[in-house]
């Protein structure tokens, strides 16, 4: 279970220092440091649980989802990576439990194509692989022309070339507006001439 200090030093209210108790219980590897002030009580949790509890409001996204899904060769499997809006910068907690990477999406995009999970007491938002495509897109570097972004895609981003067969297109189609990126905007042209 995620606590935070003051939820811990409630718990621990009937030592004359609740923070020491904290501190030792840490020490004893009984409760695990997630960030500044946040701890998990279990040592078995699954990473992917925490993603919301550490940086927020987020889910996970991009590589993590992609590989899950099987569209990339190869990827950051220890890594949980997640996306927000309006933080402006890219944000890294490494715990016990892994890496845990955030990057900004526009506001507009963030709510679309987000499912709910629930696993015990905890929640996961994650992306449909059409947005976590969407969203790495996004976060690539901008090309200008379609051979530059059929490089990306196949080359750069090592996506395999049949991902298109397994995606909903029409979801790519309604998704793809809401970034205002040339990556997107090429994405939209490549479904249409190609005609997947």
């Amino acid at each position: 279970m995620v606590l935070n200090v003051e939820q811990l030093e409630k718990q621990y209210h009937e030592y004359r220092n609740p923070v020491a108790k904290i501190n030792r219980e840490v020490k004893n590897g009984n409760i695990f440091p997630l960030t500044k002030g946040l701890y998990e009580t279990e040592n078995n949790t699954d990473r992917l649980l925490l993603a919301q509890s550490l940086y927020g409001p987020s889910y996970v996204s991009f590589d993590y989802v992609l590989c899950l899904n099987g569209f990339m060769v190869d990827g950051l499997q220890d890594v949980v990576t997640c996306a927000t809006f309006r933080k402006r910068k890219s944000k890294v907690f490494r715990n016990t439990f892994g890496t845990f990477i955030y990057r900004d999406v526009p506001s507009k995009a963030f709510p679309y194509g987000v499912k709910y999970f629930e696993s015990g007491q905890y929640s996961i938002l994650m992306a449909t692989k059409e947005k976590a495509f969407c969203d790495k897109l996004y976060i690539s570097t901008p090309v200008r022309s379609m051979k530059d972004f059929k490089e990306l895609l196949f080359e750069d981003l090592r996506i395999y070339e049949d991902c298109f067969e397994y995606l909903n297109l029409n979801d790519l189609l309604e998704l793809a507006p809401l970034y205002h990126s040339n990556n997107l905007n090429l994405l939209v042209k490549l479904i249409k001439e190609e005609k997947f």
